[in-house]
């Protein structure tokens, strides 16, 4: 035999003896250190007739359950009660109707049009509040939630993006009301 191999032998050999000793130490030092049952002192229930109560037997078997009955290995809801489910189909006799959605608000002011001489191409102006404008042309996106379609004269059609409805917005009027031409006097 060679020196290594002897010397794994001698390995292999320490190692098993020392499993041995782990399992021999381990098997002799397992004894339950919790409380038994033995400490406990043992004392009966005190029944005075301890016979089987047949007629409290019969009277439990000849209950019969009155509430709703479904499958507990089901995750559906449970069915409405009858009173309910009556009350339900006298009112829904005809087909429900949903009520149209709310009409399309835009959280800017529409106050001017720019035109570029150049092009010819028209642009929308915005203010949100006192700070923010936007100037947005035609297909641009305004407080990126609305599309702008068209621009005319004195009003622009917008296209709300999420879901496609449309509004006009009418040009404002300044705050003085419409500027009117001043009055020729008679002479």
């Amino acid at each position: 035999m060679t020196k290594k191999t002897r010397y794994e032998l001698y390995v292999l050999g320490v190692l098993l003896v020392l499993a041995v000793v782990a399992y021999s130490s381990q098997s002799r030092n397992s004894v339950f250190t919790g409380a038994s049952a033995s400490d406990v002192r043992f004392t009966p229930l005190d029944v005075s007739d301890p016979s089987l109560r047949l007629d409290l037997l019969d009277r439990i078997q000849k209950l019969e359950y009155k509430g709703q009955h479904r499958n507990i290995f089901s995750a559906e809801p449970l069915p409405p009660p009858p009173s309910v489910l009556a009350a339900q189909q006298a009112t829904a006799r005809g087909p429900v109707v949903p009520p149209p959605p709310p009409p399309v608000t835009v959280p800017a002011t529409f106050y001017g049009i720019v035109t570029d001489l150049r092009t010819g191409q028209k642009r929308a102006c915005f203010s949100a509040n006192a700070d923010d404008v936007y100037i947005v042309p035609v297909g641009g996106t305004l407080l990126n939630q609305f599309r702008i379609l068209a621009i005319g004269n004195n009003s622009v059609e917008v296209e709300e993006i999420s879901s496609g409805r449309h509004t006009t917005l009418m040009l404002a009027q300044p705050a003085g009301g419409p500027s009117q031409p001043p009055q020729q006097g008679q002479s």
